[in-house]
């Protein structure tokens, strides 16, 4: 099994200039697990945001398999969410447990605690929709890929409705582009983290749930091919943007 967790390479990730307000920079604090440090997903998301003209500073706390739960819990994400002025906190479960049936009132109270964490800070929160197992998650009930990511979009959706929050569908997207574009490989061989390319189309999802603006043309393509990140780029606009109220973003 190839596991990649390096970062992106080439220079260091943006920053905020130095004493940038909160109308001057956006600055996004990633609190997940190996799903958001595989690839380095916040340094992804950074400079797709640079290559579109946007001050942005991005960081995470990221454990591997680390729970919502725990991250509540966490000294580290406390001290971290203290740290500066977030523009946004966003929150990634641990990857196989929203698929399942009663996971969203398991991650309400850890969800709850960290948004309420992120308001008392100046900071919006947003949910990360992570996508499911490429060969789905049978423990659960869920014995496809498309059973299970209908498991894991309904959970988010529901906690984002149960705590007044938008959602970054990244697994929505991805399971559209593994229908309309095959050819496009988002995961490693594992079937569970993601590849170049499905880190890149998280980012894509990111940036247009955060901005409200396509990511069609920009310049930054991390770790995918020119081909794949144009459709990357058209899908996270498509599934995103023409569905704004659906994800909690108007």
């Amino acid at each position: 099994m190839l596991l990649v967790a390096g970062g992106c390479g080439g220079a260091a990730a943006p920053t905020c200039p130095s004493g940038a307000g909160a109308g001057a920079c956006t600055r996004v604090l990633f609190l997940g697990n190996s799903y958001t440090y595989v690839n380095d997903l916040p340094s992804t998301f950074a400079r797709l945001a640079q290559s579109g003209g946007m001050a942005v500073e991005a960081d995470m706390v990221a454990n591997g398999g680390e729970t919502l739960t725990q991250h509540a819990s966490s000294a580290d994400d406390a001290k971290k969410i203290a740290s500066q002025s977030w523009t946004y906190v966003v929150l990634q479960e641990q990857s196989d447990t929203p698929a399942y049936d009663s996971a969203s009132s398991s991650m309400y109270s850890p969800a709850r605690t960290l948004v309420d964490m992120a308001r008392a800070s100046g900071a919006a929160t947003m949910l990360f929709m992570t996508w499911a197992h490429r060969d789905g998650e049978a423990s659960a009930g869920r014995g496809t890929y498309e059973s299970a990511q209908g498991g894991v979009d309904a959970t988010y959706l529901t906690l984002a409705g149960e705590l007044s929050v938008p959602v970054a569908p990244v697994g929505y997207t991805w399971l559209h582009v593994r229908m309309d574009h095959p050819d496009v490989n988002l995961w490693q061989d594992d079937g569970s983290h993601p590849s170049a390319a499905g880190t890149y189309l998280a980012a894509c999802v990111f940036y247009a749930a955060i901005f409200r603006r396509s990511p069609e043309g920009l310049s930054y393509h991390g770790g995918a091919s020119n081909a794949e990140a144009q459709i990357l780029q058209q899908e996270a606009a498509r599934r995103v943007l023409d569905m704004q109220a659906q994800w909690g973003l108007n």
